[in-house]
Formats: structure tokens, C-alpha cells, sequence
């Protein structure tokens, strides 16, 4: 048995073939990371480009990787890494220059396959969610994102965030309460 057989089947494609490799890791992760990056953002369209952007970043990184990292690689925990680099350069970016005129801004689509009134209902929650996660220090909204919608453990969060544990959990906790507090004044 050698020691390939004992890893997970995205690692393991990626060092048997990496252009099949990263179609696994992408079929994995995707749903993840876009999600992910749509309660960072808080917009669709912001969210398409943050996720197309982490993973063109991670299929050029490991194209360069020996195969003893590939091994040893974290998948979803480099993901994310990789997508909160992206944000946190974006945001910067955005702080830069001057707000952009919403009349200018395309419109979301609806799915026509999906039921209308479900499609509502998921929107308007969904809205709610990422106006009040928007409302959040950035450093909360990202350790809220990770720990309750990518469902990552705490020492994963320190990892991708580059922060102590303890630290995670303050901004976990904080960020919860803000939620609370400003779910309760509306």
C-alpha cells in the first residue's frame, strides 16, 4: 500500500493528473467557495469573479507544487485562504475609488427552473443575511462566513485568517452578537 492510497480522492487526482486533479478539487469546492464568497461580498457578480479568481490562482500555485505538497495540502482550508487574499485585496481596492453609480449595475437573473415563490422567499433572505453581514467589521464577517456558512473548524479559521484561536472565537462570538443585535433592531 503505497502512501497515495491513504489520501483523499482530490489529492490524490491532483497528483496522478493535475488538469483531472483540479477538475475533482473544483468540483469539490466549488459550491463552497462561491458561497463563501457571496456572504463576503454580498453581491452575485462580485461573487463569480471572487470565486473564478481563487481558483485560477490556485490552479497556476499548484502547478508549481512538488508532489510532497500536493500530499500534504489542506484543500479547503487553501481554498479559502486563498479566496479572503483575493477579498480583503479587492475591498482595499474598492475603498480606493469612488462608489460606483447603481443605475449602472446589472441585475441578478432569476433561475427560471426554480419555483418563484421559494425563489423570493431564499432572495429575500439571502438580501437580509448579506446586507447585515455587510454591516460587520471585516474581520468578524470573515470568521462569522467561515465558522457558520464554510462550516470550518476553529484551528482551520486561524489558519486561512493567520490568527490566533482564541482570537477566531472572539470574532466569531462578537460577530454573532452584532447579527443578533442588528436582526433584533430591524
Amino acid at each position: 500500500m503505497s502512501a497515495t492510497d491513504c489520501l483523499d480522492p482530490v489529492r490524490k487526482a491532483l497528483l496522478d493528473d493535475l488538469d483531472e486533479g483540479f477538475a475533482e478539487l473544483y468540483a469539490a469546492h466549488r459550491g463552497l467557495v462561491f458561497s463563501t464568497a457571496l456572504r463576503l461580498s454580498g453581491r452575485w457578480a462580485d461573487a463569480e469573479d471572487l470565486t473564478a479568481e481563487a481558483f485560477l490562482r490556485a490552479y497556476r500555485a499548484l502547478a508549481g507544487y512538488e508532489p510532497d505538497r500536493l500530499a500534504a495540502l489542506q484543500p479547503r482550508a487553501w481554498l479559502m485562504t486563498i479566496l479572503m487574499n483575493i477579498w480583503r485585496n479587492c475591498a482595499r481596492a474598492k475603498s480606493r475609488k469612488p462608489p460606483p453609480d447603481l443605475r449602472d449595475e446589472p441585475v441578478d437573473e432569476p433561475d427560471p427552473a426554480q419555483d418563484v415563490e421559494e425563489a423570493a422567499v431564499r432572495r429575500e433572505t439571502g438580501d437580509e443575511l448579506s446586507e447585515l453581514l455587510g454591516l460587520l467589521p471585516e474581520e468578524q464577517r470573515a470568521a462569522v462566513v467561515l465558522r457558520h456558512v464554510v462550516d470550518l473548524p476553529v484551528s482551520e479559521i486561524a489558519t486561512v485568517l493567520r490568527i490566533p484561536q482564541g482570537t477566531v472565537k472572539s470574532h466569531v462570538s462578537r460577530g454573532l452578537r452584532r447579527l443578533r443585535e442588528l436582526g433584533g433592531a430591524r
